[in-house]
């Protein structure tokens, strides 16, 4: 069966993925090993989860009330109460995730930054280079602070817009050190022009590992969220929805 991340997991996943303009960080849901077969909707009255297959396909939760597929199911109060807990932390948690996501579309930014600074380009380079990185960048919190559904961050639209983001990004920087290969060649250093050649070709894959070097300093601020992560796995065990199956509204893998 298909997984796909719970929303706090998601969320940050997503920020990484699309604020480093294509870069395929670290599977992120490793670092709790949580997972979800549902897409989860917060809306101001209740949490939505779906998936297509298997039943149930719809989950409603509203203050410790359960719907699974339209029809209401029958509580203990112990079960009410937990299912209760589990919404609040839930509805906790998201706030949290998406300022970790997004510090991490932050922390990009800066190594990108960092690293186009290693390249010796020019001032006009790096001043198109920021203007376009800080656009991006708050598109992509505006993106964050506007989702409550992980149906926002599904499939090829997190690789489309990451292409995008590369798209637009990368060639500011190659195309600089193009330049500069140029001169070195009309200067009739041809080893450096070369050399810059390649470092302009090779730019998208020799970029990429070192900004997820950089990227690891975000994960003790993920596993923050961990603890709180197990706490909605264990509050949703032993709760039957209808037909008697266990929810599993989140898999914590063993």
């Amino acid at each position: 069966m298909h997984r796909r991340h719970s929303l706090p997991l998601l969320l940050v996943a997503a920020s990484l993925s699309f604020a480093s303009a294509g870069l395929r960080a670290q599977d992120l849901a490793t670092t709790c090993q949580a997972s979800s077969s549902y897409d989860l909707t917060l809306q101001p009255s209740q949490l939505l989860f779906d998936r297509p297959q298997p039943a149930p396909f719809h989950v409603e939760l509203h203050d410790g009330n359960l719907r699974t597929d339209g029809t209401p199911v029958a509580l203990k109060a112990e079960d009410q109460d937990r299912l209760a807990l589990f919404e609040r932390e839930l509805r906790a948690l998201a706030p949290r995730a998406k300022a970790v996501a997004r510090h991490g579309a932050d922390m990009l930014a800066q190594a990108v930054r960092a690293e186009a600074g290693n390249l010796g380009l020019g001032a006009d380079t790096m001043t198109e280079l920021n203007r376009r990185l800080d656009a991006r960048v708050a598109e992509l919190k505006q993106r964050i602070d506007a989702s409550n559904s992980t149906r926002d961050w599904q499939g090829d639209l997190a690789e489309q817009y990451a292409n995008q983001v590369a798209g637009d990004l990368l060639p500011v920087l190659a195309g600089d050190l193009g330049q500069q290969a140029i001169q070195a060649a009309m200067s009739g250093d041809m080893q450096a022009a070369a050399s810059l050649r390649d470092r302009a070709s090779d730019l998208a894959t020799q970029l990429r590992p070192r900004l997820e070097r950089r990227m690891q300093a975000l994960r003790p601020e993920i596993q923050a969220l961990c603890p709180s992560i197990r706490q909605l796995a264990e509050l949703q065990q032993g709760v039957r929805g209808g037909g008697g199956q266990a929810l599993n509204l989140v898999q914590i893998a063993q």
